[in-house]
């Protein structure tokens, strides 16, 4: 009999998923604050796609306690393999025969999680706002669901989910509720508990489970959204949230097609969050940096949401194709942008990306792997790969192709393509040969494909062909900042006055072009005029993380020692990378002792992800 060959496309997973995948996943928790775990037993529904060629089914784990394998009801032989870095330990069920194609194996899985899950940050009452209680919360991008169950940890692999999680605090979940049941009274003055159920009907990758747990609090920002955050914060997340919301999910249905996942809402975070946002489904993970108490951060949001399409229902194949999900999340948010507040603000984004791409592109180095569009992760850390370029790259990549193409014929493209791959993984040869098919009975639209150099675009390293962007919201930045660089040039006499005026009526995403224009001086800014800056044009005391960071980040190149001790406050409030890493690589630079004083000082503060990388960051590899 003629074998059946399913290659499988992802390298950062020990599974085998190439002969079985998972189609529905139970997970049933306790969460356990003092102890630090999560507990329970985990059922898994497999279903076989050769005919019966193997008789083991493998399992991605990392630095997971595994109590008990029962397969059918049945205790059956199973071992967890040596681990392999750095994608953990295969977990091997031996089933002692073969499974017939299509044929469904129920595997029940006891775990518990221990003090080196990567995936959970546990935060103490004292970490809170409010210090009343402790706190739990998840990310499992990009392979971190291997340490809370085990499971095929592939993008390439969607399931179904149940979540039923016992926590004495409120639970939110990446599926929709289905209520809260079963108290049961505490021992010994622990508090009671209730049983938190969620349903996620919808096919989704391990990456997307996501669990949180705490003093949470939610209220209305929109027809089918809620904000979740602590009690202290409710008031001012549902004001920076509830004008917007509903109009950013309206303008991206006009774009793509109805939303899907019923309700969209979003958790505010404690400030230790890794990340500006994570697209779990139903509820996005957000950064508390985002409620700036201007509206000036909620594009990120826009972002968020565009993954419920882009990445949620679309799904990147692999880590390497990883520009699939967020080239196109960055594309689809800009042209909300665009919808809702005009042309001229995607390529005012645009702009702000390029300079977050060029940062990037100078931190690995513009030949090295890491910068090319598909990149090779066989092997490695799809963490060690996360940057901006699958962002700002793919997002250039997909723009250079609407202006060729022309947006009309674009537009009709990308409701078809997100028709076509809705509730799959892709990589970046189906999405060049869906392209490709879609255009042809267009001639002039072919042809133009068919010149288009493919290869350079997927693996040239370093910067893509930069656009002729819409300048008109940055010439008035640029303009300001040619005044401050006459000041920093020691040739130039200058008869520049800074005053307060120079930015009034400025957005602050336009006060954030013209920091990063000064980033960029040939020479840095003199001491004391950093400190003019600062004093005149309020940065330093701005409550706004993207200006204050970016203003840090001026003093830092300036070696301005009155920035240093606002940089190592900052490092102490903040968890996100976008700040976090590129703060510490500065304030390496200029004061290594207090560099490494701040982040030993914080290290516990920070998530698992943030910390490792900062780690690598500071210390090289380990």
């Amino acid at each position: 009999m003629a074998s059946t060959i399913h290659p499988p496309r992802d390298p950062n997973t020990l599974s085998n998923y190439n002969n079985f995948v998972t189609t529905h996943t139970t997970v049933n928790f306790d969460l356990d604050f003092k102890q630090k775990c999560l507990k329970g037993v985990v059922q898994l529904k497999l279903k076989s796609i050769t005919q019966a060629e193997t008789q083991q089914i493998l399992l991605d784990t990392s630095y997971l306690h595994v109590a008990d394998v029962e397969v059918r009801g049945r205790n059956i032989n199973w071992a967890l393999l040596s681990r392999f870095e750095p994608y953990g330990s295969a977990l091997e069920i031996r089933l002692g025969e073969g499974v017939g194609m299509d044929q469904i194996v129920e595997v029940d899985i006891q775990v518990q999680t221990t003090k080196d899950c990567t995936a959970l940050q546990w935060l103490a009452p004292a970490q809170t706002s409010n210090k009343k209680h402790p706190y739990i919360f998840s990310q499992c991008q990009a392979i971190h669901a291997r340490s809370l169950f085990p499971c095929q940890d592939t993008p390439d692999v969607k399931s179904t989910f149940d979540f039923n999680i016992r926590s004495p605090l409120p639970v939110i979940a990446s599926g929709l509720s289905t209520g809260a049941k079963d108290f049961r009274p505490g021992n010994d003055g622990e508090p009671g508990t209730l049983l938190y159920t969620f349903k996620q009907g919808i096919p989704i990758p391990s990456y997307l489970f996501a669990i949180a747990s705490g003093d949470i609090a939610t209220a209305s920002v929109g027809p089918r959204s809620t904000v979740a955050t602590g009690p202290e914060e409710i008031q001012a997340s549902k004001w920076e949230l509830e004008e917007d919301t509903e109009r950013f999910i309206q303008a991206a249905e006009k774009i793509v097609y109805p939303y899907a996942w019923t309700t969209y809402n979003v958790l505010v975070l404690p400030p230790s969050f890794p990340y500006g946002g994570m697209e779990n489904p139903v509820f996005t993970f957000a950064t508390p940096t985002i409620i700036s108490g201007d509206r000036e951060n909620v594009d990120v949001i826009a972002h968020e949401l565009s993954h419920s399409w882009s990445g949620n229902l679309v799904s990147n194949a692999s880590w390497e194709h990883f520009w699939l999900n967020e080239g196109w999340t960055t594309y689809l948010e800009r042209r909300i942008l665009a919808a809702i507040h005009g042309e001229p603000h995607r390529d005012f984004s645009a702009i702000i990306g390029w300079k977050a791409l060029s940062d990037s592109i100078a931190q690995f180095g513009d030949d090295h792997e890491f910068t090319k569009l598909i990149i090779d992760l066989k092997g490695k850390d799809p963490d060690d790969a996360f940057s901006r370029i699958p962002y700002e790259k793919g997002f250039t990549f997909l723009y250079h192709l609407e202006k060729m193409l022309g947006k009309e014929k674009f537009d009709k493209f990308i409701p078809h393509y997100f028709t076509k791959y809705a509730r799959k993984s892709v990589d970046s040869y189906e999405f060049k040969s869906t392209l490709l098919s879609f255009f042809v009975s267009d001639n002039t639209a072919t042809t133009a494909l068919e010149n288009l150099d493919w290869d350079a675009w997927f693996y040239a390293p370093g910067f893509p062909p930069k656009p002729s962007f819409d300048t008109s919201l940055v010439d008035v930045c640029y303009g300001l900042a040619s005044k401050w660089e006459s000041l920093a040039n020691s040739d130039t006499a200058s008869t520049f006055e800074p005053h307060q005026t120079d930015i009034e009526g400025w957005t602050a995403n336009q006060v954030v072009v013209f920091l990063e224009r000064v980033q960029g001086f040939k020479q840095a800014l003199r001491k004391e005029n950093v400190e003019r800056m600062g004093d005149e044009y309020g940065f330093a005391r701005s409550g706004n993380v993207e200006v204050v960071s970016r203003y840090l980040g001026v003093g830092l190149r300036a070696r301005a020692r009155a920035v240093y001790g606002p940089t190592a406050d900052l490092l102490s409030q903040i968890g996100r990378m976008k700040f976090v890493r590129p703060l510490f690589r500065q304030l390496n630079e200029v004061d290594r002792e207090l560099a490494v004083k701040t982040f030993e000082k914080n290290k516990d503060f920070y998530h698992p992800i943030c910390r490792g990388l900062v780690e690598k960051d500071l210390f090289g590899k380990k």
